[in-house]
């Protein structure tokens, strides 16, 4: 679904079988982040390349915009598929359940800490450029939330964490979250779009929900691999 809005928001129309086509194979992709085999999501990857490599040079339509084309969509599956697919990857990790939980409510608290403070204290815009509502006041909300909510955690479900862990956890997953609503934020403003869709009337679509876990997971993942799992 995601996948869909990204696509339908700078994939051109006339690209609709392999918009249609990148979305299924998109789709697969995450699974094979389940695949205990080093090259599995790799091979993925540059099968994706050789496919729609393909396709293009046959369907290549206009070609002062085919490369530019080509590489949206490629670009759909590293943005998508590969970041989400660290949730798989977090889920294997010892303690899997407990770091999915644990960026949840990371994140969750970074943004409604953003949310409050931003709308209480806001006063110096923080990139308003790409999001001209937020403020770097409620990024610095946002950034404690985070942190509250790692201590949070390891007081309540996640007692394997360090006070070190709670402190770089809270401060990086919370930052990412930030920053992955803006890189979102940026790819909409690029295609001329207000949401990424409308699956959620008043909230945009399901990429509008996803944008901070696609950059929280897999820094969540790495941490707790090089920490915990190794």
């Amino acid at each position: 679904m995601a996948l869909y809005e990204f696509y339908h928001m700078g994939l051109a129309d006339k690209r609709q079988p392999e918009r249609l086509l990148a979305i299924a194979y998109g789709a697969l992709l995450v699974p094979l982040c389940a695949v205990q085999q080093a090259y599995a999501l790799q091979a993925g990857l540059a099968l994706a390349m050789l496919l729609f490599g393909l396709i293009f040079l046959w369907r290549f339509g206009d070609l002062q915009q085919v490369v530019q084309q080509l590489a949206l969509l490629l670009f759909g599956f590293i943005y998508v598929p590969l970041l989400l697919g660290h949730l798989v990857l977090l889920r294997a990790l010892p303690f899997g359940r407990e770091w999915i939980y644990l960026v949840l409510l990371i994140v969750m608290a970074s943004d409604t800490g953003a949310y409050f403070s931003g709308i209480s204290l806001g006063r110096h815009k923080l990139y308003p450029a790409i999001s001209p509502n937020k403020s770097v006041e409620g990024s610095i909300g946002g950034l404690l939330g985070g942190l509250a909510a790692a201590f949070i955690a390891r007081y309540t479900f996640f007692s394997a964490l360090g006070a070190v862990d709670c402190l770089l956890l809270g401060l990086g997953l919370g930052a990412m979250s930030q920053l992955g609503d803006l890189f979102e934020s940026m790819v909409k403003r690029a295609c001329g779009v207000k949401d990424s869709g409308a699956l959620f009337p008043g909230h945009g679509g399901i990429l509008d929900r996803l944008d901070s876990l696609l950059f929280a997971f897999p820094l969540a993942f790495y941490y707790g691999w090089y920490v915990f799992g190794r």
